[in-house]
């Protein structure tokens, strides 16, 4: 890792540890019951991936399509049907199987009609056996496709949490980061969520885009702020190769001005929004103090399991987290969702990544270590039998020299504001060499 890099705050999001690129074919193809019959599926998570858009944005590396020719979102919610039942009969019936959260996410999930969102849901539920009205169930939905029809369905299906992708409310800024949409039809939407009844209204809004200000950053703020959005997440623009924005600018290298710029304007926003009654959850998170809970009780990401259905979803047990092929080039996507449609065969994992004893611990650390609550020593010694002072002693001695994190001898671990400010430098600098180096010999695609 370059001296630029290590003191860039944006290296990367880290989401889940390991990242997808760190993912090998698994060339004895594990059987799914093997994998799951030592779990504890008393809480588990429900994840289903829908990868589809009505358009790409210029700074999208999900996987994720642009638009569907006719009859393939049926074959996919055909193979999603082949795989929620291969998936569900490896979970077996000898332990009681429960759904503790749910979420449908993409792409668009919402590029679905309601018609296919009822088949969705059914999947969810008669396949796989999550009661979705009993437990917390996020959709993300972009302005254009939340129509009341859609969310009518998700409101009575049990949708608890619906994020809207906005990302800027001027048009000009939408327009530079490659998201065509007008603010009156953002606005149009907000309405029919809000009309709809769910919950939980999530907006997720982008800064660094080319050509905002201070100023035009606070107008999107408070253009939010007028929803009352239970919640807010504030992303940091990265132009990823192979998108968009990446192949319009190139390889632009280290960018110490622009980096500057995200962290001011990260700062302004953080401000603003706790001055106006949010609680800052991590560094993108920000929940209004008070909103209905979301969540479920009895699930923690850094122990429990989770089932992903769709061809970019993760499933995690363990001691392995696997998924599908990779990519975030067009040609290549569309490639592994043809061949997703038509796998007869789901009883096996094609590609992942062996989660080791310590890599577990390094994902408990990174997962615990970048929320804003910070991580509980007394959790971790009970989970692994040590300290994470002295599994990762070289580490937090870092992160605490350079005022990331505070006293490290108490029993909670917990990044200071600057700390959280720097949470996409932290989590990379946590990754294992073992997980770096196959980031690093990961092959664009």
């Amino acid at each position: 890792m370059t001296t630029a890099q290590q003191t860039s705050p944006y290296q990367h999001y880290v989401y889940a540890y390991p990242h997808k690129t760190a993912y090998r074919r698994l060339p004895d193809r594990p059987a799914l019951r093997e994998l799951w019959t030592v779990q504890d599926r008393s809480a588990l998570s429900l994840y289903v991936h829908i990868p589809f858009c009505e358009v790409r944005c210029g700074f999208c590396n999900l996987f994720t399509r642009i638009g569907a020719p006719d009859g393939l979102t049926g074959a996919y919610l055909d193979a999603l049907e082949r795989q929620a039942d291969a998936v569900r009969a490896a979970l077996g019936d000898g332990e009681p199987v429960r759904f503790a959260t749910a979420a449908f996410g993409g792409g668009t999930p919402t590029f679905l009609t309601a018609a296919e969102l009822e088949r969705l849901c059914d999947i969810a539920e008669r396949r796989m056996g999550a009661d979705l009205r009993a437990v917390p169930l996020s959709v993300e939905a972009s302005p254009a496709t939340a129509t009341a029809d859609r969310l009518a369905v998700l409101a009575e299906r049990g949708a608890t949490r619906l994020s809207l992708g906005v990302q800027s409310f001027v048009d000009s800024e939408a327009r530079a980061a490659v998201r065509p949409q007008r603010r009156a039809d953002v606005e149009a939407a907000l309405g029919r969520i809000r009309d709809a009844g769910i919950p939980v209204l999530n907006i997720d809004l982008i800064y660094g885009i080319d050509g905002q200000t201070e100023r035009t950053w606070r107008d999107s703020l408070d253009a939010a702020l007028a929803w009352r959005p239970e919640e807010l997440y504030l992303y940091p623009l990265y132009v990823r190769p192979l998108t968009g924005l990446g192949r319009h600018q190139g390889d632009t290298g280290a960018d110490p001005e622009w980096d500057a710029q995200r962290l001011r304007l990260y700062r302004a926003g953080r401000d603003h929004l706790l001055a106006r009654g949010y609680v800052q959850q991590s560094m993108r998170m920000f929940r209004r103090a008070d909103a209905p809970p979301q969540g479920a009780d009895d699930y923690a990401c850094q122990t429990d399991g989770m089932i992903g259905l769709g061809c970019g979803a993760r499933s995690y047990t363990s001691a392995l987290h696997y998924s599908f092929d990779y990519a975030v080039g067009m040609h290549e996507i569309r490639g592994i969702i043809d061949d997703y449609v038509t796998t007869a065969d789901f009883a096996h994992a094609e590609v992942g990544y062996r989660v080791t004893g310590h890599e577990a611990r390094r994902r408990h650390l990174l997962q615990s270590l970048l929320q804003a609550e910070g991580l509980s020593v007394a959790d971790y010694r009970a989970r692994f039998g040590s300290s994470p002072h002295d599994d990762f002693r070289a580490e937090l001695h870092r992160l605490a020299g350079r005022g990331w994190l505070t006293d490290t001898a108490g029993d909670l671990l917990v990044l200071t504001p600057q700390g959280l400010a720097h949470s996409d430098a932290v989590g990379p600098e946590l990754f294992s060499p073992e997980v770096r180096s196959a980031m690093a010999a990961y092959e664009r695609k």
